[in-house]
């Protein structure tokens, strides 16, 4: 990726108010006077010379003084349209502070109002009504070098539902944690929002929702509308990685498996996910001192996260040594009718590979109860479904109850980090997908882990961009989850943390990036020459929020 560089003043900048309204090129109080003099800022600022010390200074003074979240959250993309560099430095130095806000939880709520709260466009959108012109409208996008994509068509927006057009604040909340977790520059990423309509009455109702107004496009119009999207993304941003993102599960699974092979792409719902549950599973396994193959893994909820996650675990266990049959034999499955088993009528194709022999189990204690898992992962967005009885169950079976609530947002999580603590006497090995309080009990305070897949994507991407890899393969899902799991220290696992501190994640997504690129060497995927040093050139690739001098 190449490196900021210093631009020629009167070919390539925009002069005056022009320049102070970019926010990738605008510096605000901190141009220098020879700056101001050159570019004809002069008098169009306050007189003092700020560094971005001081304006970060300001900018977490307005931050702090904003009393909601969604303020807080207006307040920050604001800080974006204005100036990036200042908002990726006031991020990435806040972020276990920020994170919630710029993501989850809170940016379900500002999607939830995204026609409400909107200030300044950001993103590209392609519509039905647009079909057969996709290419050209790409071509709008202002920056050429485009490395990473996040696209979705908001059918499945976290644990919220069909947003249509709203569901943008997740490919622009997604893009900001590549650029502050993993250093990829703000002008290679591009956010996409398909919009083929919503079913959602009360958008179709709301004066102020920004979308289309009609029912979703399905079949195959909906099949054309996508490919169309993957020809021209291909062909105007060559070699550029895509992301999918809160696609729902009649068409993620699916348009992963179509284009996996033949793009640069990767379903963070899917594989991303997977990845941080298998990393989590790693560092508990430090305190359980039972080996992956040894455990029995139940799952609340059947979609695409939690077979993405068996899959991976799966894959990870034959690795290990297991039969590929016996190691799907240790995941199992509950979603709304029961316990997924061989026989059930009616179960969707994804799900059979992971439908066994036993007795029906009608709900989720049942299954606990006949199972007796030693971990049990939550991805169905069913608030409070582990409930009490269910949990300490989990602990009467376990020296060590391994409790994954990862539903998102956190109004959707199967239950807090408080609630498992004090049902296990803090035995429980537990995490969430949004993040939970520090909690005492007994005198002893336990930092739940966040199981949050801003630990893996971004770090992939990176290992993407730097090797430009051809194609992102489940074995570099197995390695991220390996290199985010070494990242964890014993002090963090003393604490009940089994994620590191966000205050590293830069440090994680190189390492998390070097592995994957290591995989992309060793598979041939790659498309440059394997450097002597992957983690230094992993490294050198990374964008950051430094002011560039102009003059």
């Amino acid at each position: 990726m190449p490196k900021p560089r210093k631009p020629a003043v009167r070919r390539t900048l925009p002069r005056g108010a022009a320049l102070l309204h970019d926010p990738i090129i605008n510096k605000g109080t901190a141009f220098s006077k020879a700056e101001r003099d050159a570019l004809g800022l002069r008098g169009l600022l306050p007189p003092h010379v700020h560094t971005i010390e001081e304006q970060v200074r300001r900018a977490l003074d307005n931050y702090r003084a904003k009393k909601t979240d969604i303020e807080r959250y207006i307040h920050l993309v604001s800080l974006q349209d204005r100036n990036e560099t200042l908002f990726y430095r006031v991020v990435a130095e806040n972020l276990e502070e920020m994170m919630p806000i710029i993501y989850t939880p809170t940016v379900g709520t500002a999607c939830q109002q995204y026609g409400h709260v909107f200030r300044r466009p950001r993103g590209m959108y392609l519509s039905a009504g647009d079909k057969g012109r996709f290419r050209a409208i790409l071509a709008n996008w202002p920056y050429r070098d485009v490395r990473v994509i996040v696209v979705t068509d908001g059918e499945r927006i976290l644990g919220l539902g069909d947003l249509g057009a709203s569901g943008m604040g997740i490919p622009v909340g997604k893009l900001s944690l590549y650029t502050a977790c993993a250093g990829i520059n703000p002008v290679n990423t591009l956010p996409v929002l398909l919009d083929v309509g919503t079913e959602n009455e009360a958008l179709l109702n709301d004066p102020l929702y920004m979308g289309i107004r009609r029912r979703r496009v399905r079949g195959p119009a909906y099949d054309e509308l996508v490919d169309e999207f993957m020809t021209a993304a291909g062909r105007n941003f060559p070699g550029a990685l895509i992301q999918f993102e809160d696609f729902a599960n009649i068409n993620a699974f699916r348009l992963l498996e179509k284009y996996r092979e033949k793009v640069l792409t990767f379903n963070d719902d899917i594989q991303g996910t997977a990845s941080v549950t298998l990393a989590g599973l790693y560092s508990a396994m430090r305190i359980t001192r039972r080996p992956l193959g040894d455990q029995t893994i139940l799952f609340l909820g059947a979609g695409e996260a939690g077979i993405g996650i068996g899959d991976l675990i799966v894959s990870a266990m034959v690795d290990e040594g297991l039969a590929p049959d016996e190691a799907r034999r240790r995941c199992w499955f509950v979603d709304s009718s029961g316990l997924v088993v061989r026989g059930r009528e009616g179960l969707a194709a994804h799900k059979l590979r992971f439908a066994h022999d036993h007795a029906p189990c009608p709900d989720l204690a049942g299954a606990v109860e006949a199972l007796r898992p030693t971990a049990l992962i939550g991805v169905s967005t069913s608030p409070k479904a582990f409930t009490r009885p269910i949990v300490e169950r989990m602990g009467a079976f376990n020296e060590h109850p391994i409790v994954f609530a990862l539903s998102n947002p956190t109004s959707k999580a199967e239950c807090s980090a408080e609630e498992a603590y004090n049902w296990t006497g803090g035995r429980a090995i537990f995490a969430s997908g949004s993040p939970f309080p520090p909690c005492v009990l007994n005198g002893r305070t336990y930092v739940p882990g966040q199981g949050n897949n801003a630990y893996v994507f971004p770090g992939v991407g990176l290992g993407a961009v730097a090797c430009e890899a051809r194609h992102i393969t489940d074995r570099m899902f197995s390695e991220a989850a390996k290199a985010l799991a070494a990242c964890v220290l014993e002090s963090d696992l003393e604490m009940g943390r089994i994620y590191p501190s966000l205050t590293r994640i830069r440090e994680v997504s190189a390492n998390i990036g070097a592995a994957v690129a290591a995989v992309a060497f060793k598979d041939g995927l790659a498309r440059i020459r394997k450097p002597a040093n992957l983690l230094r050139h992993v490294k050198s690739v990374m964008w950051k929020p430094e002011y560039v001098a102009y003059v």
